[in-house]
């Protein structure tokens, strides 16, 4: 199966920045999307960023110019740069990836633990 670790959370003041990476490992044959999604108390699991195979990317409106999504092939790793964060982005964040484990078999999602993101003063 696909393992999928999850970094660089915590809390951060208004304004400042944080970069998330998450890292997926295991039985991997090919990766598809990789992306992060994130809940905060009260609410629905929310899209927040999505990076396809070929480099293409789409964000939540609520984060366009501010985070930014990359990944690193070589590495199975995908990235959240956020800049100018908000007590609104306060919420556990969930790296999501899809991938196949075996040529012959469907691709799957895999999800991170999930990692806490706090902006406050």
């Amino acid at each position: 199966q696909v393992q999928l670790v999850e970094t660089g959370g915590g809390l951060v003041q208004p304004g400042g920045s944080l970069r998330l990476s998450c890292a997926a490992s295991g039985t991997i044959f090919s990766i598809n999307a990789m992306g992060w999604y994130r809940q905060a108390p009260g609410k629905e699991r929310e899209l927040v960023a999505i990076a396809a195979t070929g480099g293409t990317t789409n964000y939540a409106e609520s984060v366009k110019g501010r985070f930014t999504v990359s990944r690193d092939n070589a590495k199975n790793t995908v990235y959240l740069q956020m800049n100018s964060l908000q007590a609104e982005d306060t919420a556990v964040y969930y790296c999501n990836v899809n991938a196949r484990i075996r040529a012959w078999v469907v691709a799957g999602n895999y999800w991170g633990q999930g990692i806490q993101v706090t902006v406050s003063s």
